[in-house]
């Protein structure tokens, strides 16, 4: 399978924000070839249906009308379409060949060179689509970069499924982490913080079990990734020393936990601690019991405990804001690290356009997450009540490739933090640590 990437942000993003600029740096991607969720069309053909109806049956995707598949280096990809007569030919096509019929959503974008055309974004929503879309009693379904016919066993789990309407997208859902205890019952950490993806299975990953080589170059991949520097960041050079991502505790052949340590010589062994967990759909008869794949990581903070027991403070400690924010960032990057996406990608089968980006956050704190922030720059809104955490979502129009757009959620989230906490101020704190972020670059 060759692995390839897409931005998921054209299929989210609000029609007006689809300019040409985009489309064409879009295009302009030399890796950027047709896949399971991507298709260009010089012009409308009778395939294009097709597509639309596999896309429906499968995971969605795009299609962009008026950009060619290949072209000589250095030539022109995107070249346009008349944008009402392509539509218009798509949407009778549409009603006309599909069984039930159904069109998808349809974006012209003007190529804004005086021509008169434009690109024809063609959006095939998974979640909005009937199932199965047929055409001549056959279901097509998508298989990397190209068209097939479902199976009796496809078409039949077809017929089970129904459109997940305002349910939440594949890669959105995820349970809500827990605070470990010790043998009385107190919480052994100061909080918790989950995110993480679920990934649809190709056919060869639903069946086939992990290996020790494809969960070691998961490893290497999130040592390489800039999270355990944010890690390191996070105790300002306090920890002893740290191992790096290894397989540590509950391993089994459809199961992988992944973990990072800081270590000390304190009571408290491990200050903060990072764990992946990969969980493979489990197998049981003819057909998986789930069709995707969870991919988490929890960061169990331990850092006021282990301060308490240095001795070295008068007072409880507190987080930084700015150390949340850098934390924050360093967990949504290793979801859009190339090297890491390319390895879960392998371990599901599928190709790296269906690595979902984390569309939400979890907090679960011991205790009031006002007490465990540092107070500077805050104030405690009077009578407005204690939260412990929550769950965060996130903007699906942004793409966290884009550091200022993940920039914008991670204070997004922050904002919401605050505001839940009952604490008035983080809105303009995190504006100063944008600006001495923005000045430190410069």
């Amino acid at each position: 399978m060759k692995y390839v990437q897409m931005t998921t942000s054209l299929f989210a993003a609000a029609a007006t924000d689809l300019t040409i600029e985009r489309i064409r740096a879009f295009a302009g991607r030399p890796e950027q070839v047709e896949s399971l969720t991507l298709e260009f069309k010089r012009e409308f053909s009778s395939s294009l249906v097709k597509t639309i109806a596999a896309m429906a049956n499968s995971y969605g995707g795009l299609i962009l009308v008026g950009v060619l598949d290949k072209v000589e280096d250095g030539a022109e990809r995107v070249v346009g379409v008349d944008a009402q007569d392509t539509i218009d030919k798509i949407a009778s096509a549409c009603h006309s060949r599909l069984d039930p019929p159904w069109e998808p959503t349809f974006i012209p974008v003007p190529l804004n060179d005086g021509s008169g055309n434009s690109v024809v974004v063609v959006r095939v929503d998974h979640t909005v689509a009937p199932r199965p879309v047929l055409i001549d009693l056959k279901a097509p379904i998508r298989l990397s970069g190209q068209n097939s016919t479902a199976d009796r066993a496809r078409l039949l789990q077809l017929v089970r499924e129904e459109p997940a309407g305002g349910a939440h997208a594949l890669g959105q859902h995820l349970m809500n982490p827990r605070l470990d205890t010790d043998t009385e019952g107190n919480a052994t950490e100061d909080f918790v913080l989950r995110t993480g993806v679920n990934l649809p299975m190709g056919e060869a990953g639903t069946w086939r079990p992990l290996s020790e080589r494809s969960v070691t170059a998961l490893a290497n991949a999130l040592n390489g990734s800039p999270l355990p520097h944010v890690l390191l960041n996070v105790g300002h050079g306090a920890f002893n020393s740290y191992t790096g991502f290894r397989q540590l505790g509950h391993n089994r052949a459809r199961t992988a936990r992944l973990v990072w340590q800081a270590n000390s010589d304190s009571p408290v062994k491990h200050p903060l601690e990072a764990v992946v967990t990969v969980q493979l759909p489990e197998v049981y008869g003819p057909t998986a019991t789930a069709s995707v794949a969870t991919v988490s990581i929890d960061i169990l903070a331990r850092i006021r405990r282990y301060a308490e027991n240095l001795g070295h403070l008068q007072w409880a400690y507190q987080y930084p804001v700015p150390d949340l924010a850098d934390l924050l960032d360093g967990i949504l990057k290793i979801f859009v690290d190339d090297s890491v996406t390319t390895e879960l990608a392998r371990l599901a089968d599928i190709d790296t356009a269906l690595v979902a980006q984390p569309r939400e956050l979890h907090l679960v704190a011991d205790g009031a997450v006002a007490d465990l922030l540092d107070p500077e720059g805050l104030q405690q809104i009077p009578g407005s009540g204690r939260s412990s955490g929550g769950t965060f979502r996130a903007n699906p129009a942004l793409d966290l490739r884009v550091e200022q757009e993940r920039q914008e959620q991670v204070h997004d989230w922050l904002r919401q933090l605050g505001l839940d906490a009952g604490l008035a101020g983080m809105e303009a704190l995190v504006e100063r640590y944008r600006a001495s972020a923005a000045g430190a670059e410069a």
